[in-house]
């Protein structure tokens, strides 16, 4: 099977009610309901190269780059692939406490406030070339900055950036 790919105005994606899976008209007539988007470079290019899988799991369509859909249907990939990936966004570091075993890091997200584990700061935070940090703790669960320089000086330094 060849691979379809969606750009420009090919396609009208739509988000589903109630949760994260999409429906794709292609304008050759083809239909994709209740597929789901991913990332297939989620650090490197977020909004470039997202995969969209159907039920089962196989691939239906990629779209090369989400800045190149008509805005209704970016938009609708977007929310789709923000409540798939639910990263909490840190806006503060409120405290980091070093302990045998890792680092304890207290913050506040755009979700609410939030403390973790991490074992190893050269290993589970990554700052990018953007500058933004990601940071996995010690459950696998990640956390983003989407730009460290706008974090404040407490924060910036507690985090050694």
């Amino acid at each position: 099977m060849e691979r379809i790919y969606i750009e420009n105005d090919n396609a009208r994606i739509t988000k589903r009610e109630n949760d994260f899976h999409l429906d794709v008209e292609l304008y050759s007539g083809e239909v994709f309901e209740n597929v789901e988007a991913r990332r297939l470079f989620p650090t490197t290019g977020p909004d470039k190269y997202i995969t969209l899988l159907n039920e089962d799991g196989k691939e239906t369509a990629v779209i090369r780059d989400l800045n190149s859909l008509m805005p209704d249907s970016a938009s609708a990939v977007r929310t789709a692939l923000e409540e798939y990936y639910l990263i909490p966004r840190i806006r503060t570091i409120t405290k980091v406490e070093s302990k045998p075993g890792g680092n304890y890091i207290h913050a506040e997200t755009d979700r609410g406030s939030c403390s973790f584990k991490v074992q190893s700061r050269q290993q589970d935070i990554k700052v990018l070339f953007d500058c933004r940090v990601l940071i996995r703790d010690s459950n696998d669960n990640r956390y983003e900055i989407p730009d460290f320089r706008l974090l404040d000086r407490k924060s910036r330094d507690s985090l050694q950036l």
